[in-house]
């Protein structure tokens, strides 16, 4: 199941801004006649998209000075572009500088353009499953829209999606190179085809589908314009090569080394004024001496900040008395490590007034340290008042606190608050959930980086080595902004609607759970994997045979070099694409495509298939099982997706492939303790269950009633024919149109999902809604909702806020709207799973605290080792309280698999 995630990259093409504000805007200068226009024009711009994605990686991209490798492919490249206006010129150093001073990554690459640079990032994005903003005014741009991209705009207030592209182009983002390389462009001195315009582009792309099936056939198109596509043929594929924008791109650096710095409000100040911006300049100069104002509800900030740092016992007995008399106390740990299974504690923190707070350092032993208490010691005393469940604490994360403490023997109870899970419940999607993000967002305070006092990079300190003079600030700090974002947002979620109660009800309780669970960790097989790793190399080493005999020599697949020989010189296959460099390009997409023509790439594919198995998966799982414990220790996180699912890392378990054969045989490594079974218990087509039950629709409810299969329920329906006679294939539209629907899908959408013309998708959506009206009924009523709200809501009421449900932009706005109808479903089936796993937890600790534990949690499934003698027994009540933790107007129906690994029991 794909989750919405949230927030998306936003890439910003600066390039294709900086010509279009100069030509947008009047020629501005400052006092000493130095242009500003552009300046102005750009950084509105990137302003204007900081607002618009609160909380989102951006990356501002500029092209290099100097050719760049489609100049070695076409020496006239770019010939017909006048110089750069000089008025132009002298303003692009500013706009870097101030993009800088915003604490944006900058990025100008040699050698290639910024639209490269700009798809190779999109395409890291994509593959990681982040969806991804471009900003950018430039049609060649459209090439890289696909399901995870799309383009805005914000000098025109437009954005591109799939549909987007075929509504201004007439062609599909895939054919956008070819409708490109047709054009030609004048500008940018692309050939193309003589005379050839976008309408005859779009016809001949309708008829024959990309060019080198249209190029097959140019004896057949007729008069002039024929013979001018014959007289093109020869340029043609140059003309292609230069309109592709690379997404191979060999940078230093990927999307994780750009990490948003933080604003130089002094430096920004000093260039806004040097450039006389008058408004930036008054916003800057206010923005500190103001209180937070957003919300009445905000606490007010402290007067003034007294935190200390507790090196002696009378200190620490006079806190540890009012820790103990407090009605909550605010509580944080510094650690060594932020794996919570190797995290060793080297101080903890706590408040309990907003503005007061303390540090005890236990372990810093950096050369020089002052002398501490003992760690031991102070963990003692410590441990009565966490282990207390009626002392109530609050804590950012409390989960990896609760974690870090299990290894120095402390069961922290009393978790009564969790910040980052009470601004999460508030409104996933306006921030992210990180504590400096919360203090700058509803508390307007610019709190302490880790990185300010650490370092950045190999050479950043683990918090035992940094000075107290530092560390002590930091970590008082953290306990007393936490307690300070509780008192602002426990109002904000009490006068919500609904809110509190999903907090309280379900986010809250589910941290103790979750923590459980990754203690316990997960048994992994490194036997099993190590047998796989061996079969994958054995396959390896035979495929490369076969590709040596196929070659007719011995190379190294693993050398782009010699395959580019091989492939291009020796076969003589085709050149598809180019390396930035100029060299024909053996990536991927390359290869699978070239395998329909010889079978040396066919070969090179599936080696690179195992390879990547290997590596990711069947080699690293093995690394990640732990030496105290001997088992795999996931890390759950509550606070990502925008829906309420939860997702994992380290390893993330809903990444482990299930649709291949190998995938499944990965997951016959996780495999059962000597003695127990693994039970896999999954919710059967949850999220079509809910759609029943919030529409109300009559046959959709008799389908699940009935206990039938509702793909062929569908397929009936829709396609007219009896549930008997239904067809594999109808049965396969028919699952498409279900899940397509509730993911806000468009006719066109499932036209290319089913292969089938748009129009024939069309009628199965009309048939589909006129056979389920309810549907439809449900779908309307809740865009209307969202845009008189903003926001959706599950069943148990969580929200989800649509920030662009009312954009002027209509694609935005359609967007918003598939999102509105998907969120209802996605969110209450998370809520549902979450519910289950706290009374599932509660049962198995009371009833078989020595026979069965929940070790994992994926997409809707749950998984739980049990002791072979309780297995019937568990099994029947696992399934008994999934499926009636929540009432729905039609059955939740569980099916449970019992095995010794996990592909068997699921």
């Amino acid at each position: 199941m794909n989750d919405q995630k949230t927030p998306p990259v936003v890439l910003v093409d600066g390039s294709s801004y900086l010509f279009r504000a100069y030509h947008a805007l009047p020629p501005l200068t400052n006092s000493k006649d130095h242009p500003t226009g552009a300046i102005k024009g750009v950084i509105s711009m990137i302003r204007r998209l900081e607002q618009d994605f609160p909380g989102s990686k951006m990356v501002v991209v500029f092209d290099a000075k100097g050719k760049t490798f489609r100049h070695q492919m076409y020496e006239d490249y770019k010939a017909n572009r006048p110089p750069m206006p000089e008025d132009l010129a002298i303003q692009i150093e500013p706009i870097h500088d101030i993009v800088k001073a915003m604490g944006l990554p900058l990025l100008i690459v040699p050698e290639v353009e910024a639209d490269d640079v700009i798809g190779t990032l999109a395409n890291e994005a994509t593959s990681k499953g982040i969806d991804v903003v471009v900003s950018t005014g430039d049609k060649d741009m459209a090439q890289l829209v696909s399901d995870h991209v799309t383009l805005i705009n914000t000098m025109t207030e437009t954005r591109m999606d799939r549909e987007g592209v075929v509504e201004k182009f007439g062609v599909t983002p895939e054919q956008i190179i070819d409708y490109l390389a047709l054009v030609g462009d004048k500008v940018d001195n692309i050939p193309g085809v003589n005379k050839c315009g976008p309408k005859t582009a779009v016809k001949w792309l309708e008829s024959y589908g990309d060019l080198d099936n249209l190029m097959a056939h140019a004896e057949d198109i007729k008069g002039k314009i024929g013979e001018n596509l014959r007289d093109a043929l020869e340029t043609l594929p140059l003309s292609r090569d230069l309109a592709t924008i690379k997404t191979d791109v060999e940078l230093e650096f990927g999307l994780e080394d750009l990490q948003l710095r933080q604003q130089d409000d002094e430096q920004l100040l000093t260039l806004f004024q040097e450039y006389e911006f008058r408004n930036w300049i008054s916003e800057l100069e206010t923005a500190g001496a103001e209180t937070n104002t957003k919300d009445s509800s905000a606490a007010q900030a402290p007067t003034e900040k007294r935190y200390s740092v507790i090196t002696g016992q009378e200190e620490l007995d006079d806190w540890l008395k009012r820790l103990k008399a407090s009605d909550l106390f605010a509580f944080d740990t510094e650690t060594t490590s932020l794996r919570y299974i190797d995290a060793e504690i080297v101080g903890v923190s706590f408040a309990v007034e907003a503005g007061e707070a303390a540090y005890v350092p236990l372990a810093h032993d950096y050369m020089g340290a002052p002398d501490q208490l003992d760690r031991e010691q102070v963990l003692s005393q410590l441990k009565p008042l966490l282990e207390d469940p009626d002392q109530k604490k609050v804590g950012q994360n409390l989960k990896y606190d609760k974690n870090v403490l299990a290894n120095h023997g402390i069961n922290l109870e009393g978790i009564a608050e969790d910040t980052m899970l009470e601004s999460y419940v508030y409104n996933s999607v306006a921030t992210r959930h990180d504590m400096d993000s919360l203090a700058r967002e509803y508390l307007d305070e610019q709190t302490i980086t880790f990185e300010s006092i650490a370092g950045k990079g190999a050479k950043q300190l683990t918090f035992n080595q940094i000075d107290l003079d530092k560390a002590g600030p930091y970590a008082a700090e953290d306990a007393d902004i936490t307690l300070r974002l509780h008192q602002t947002l426990s109002p904000k979620l009490r006068n919500t609607g609904r809110l509190d109660a999903v907090y309280r009800e379900i986010d809250l309780p589910l941290v103790p759970v979750l923590s459980r669970m990754e203690q316990r960790g997960t048994l992994i097989s490194a036997s099993v994997l190590r047998k796989q790793s061996q079969e994958l190399a054995e396959r390896m080493a035979e495929l490369e045979k076969a590709a040596h005999e196929v070659a007719g020599e011995s190379f190294n697949l693993g050398s782009t070099k010699q395959l580019q020989a091989i492939l291009y010189d020796k076969i003589g296959l085709k050149v598809i694409k180019k390396t930035p460099k100029g060299a024909p390009s053996t990536a991927e997409p390359v290869l699978q495509e070239l395998a329909h023509e010889h079978e040396l790439p066919r070969l090179i594919v599936e080696h690179r298939s195992l390879s990547k198995l290997k590596s990711t998966y069947t080699d690293t799982l093995p690394e990640l099982i732990h030496h105290r414990t001997g088992r795999v220790h996931t890390s759950y996180h509550q606070a990502v997706t925008a829906t309420g699912r939860l997702s994992s890392s380290e390893p993330n378990l809903q990444n482990i492939p299930i649709r291949t054969e190998e995938g499944r045989r990965i997951r016959q490594a996780f495999i059962a303790p000597e003695g127990y079974k693994l039970v896999a218990a999954d919710y059967s087509q949850i999220e079509l269950r809910i759609m029943a039950h919030l529409s109300g629709d009559k046959g959709l409810i008799t389908a699940f009633e009935h206990g039938e299969d509702i793909h062929k329920a569908t397929a009936a329906e829709v396609f007219g024919v009896s549930l008997s006679n239904v067809s594999t294939d109808q049965r396969r539209s028919a699952k498409a149109i279900n899940f397509g629907l509730i993911y806000g899908m468009s006719a066109f959408g499932l036209s290319r999902q089913l292969g089938v013309e748009r129009k024939l998708a069309q009628e199965y959506i009309d048939r589909y809604f006129e056979r389920y009206p309810g549907v439809l009924k449900y779908m309307d009523n809740i865009r209307k909702q969202a845009h008189e709200d903003g926001f959706v809501e599950t069943l148990f009421g969580r929200r989800l806020y649509l920030p662009e449900i009312n954009a002027r932009n209509k694609q935005m706005q359609q967007a918003a709207e598939r999102t509105a109808i998907n969120a209802p479903m996605q969110g209450t089936a998370a809520d549902i799973i979450k519910r289950a796993m706290i009374e599932v937890d509660t049962w198995l600790r009371e009833a078989h605290p020595d026979d069965a534990r929940m070790t994992m949690q994926v997409h809707d499934e749950l998984i739980v080792e049990v002791r072979e003698s309780a297995l019937e027994e568990v099994r029947d009540g696992l399934v008994k309280r999934m499926s009636e933790t929540t009432r729905l107007d039609i059955p939740l129906v569980v099916d449970a698999g019992v095995g010794d690994n996990w592909d068997e029991a699921h």
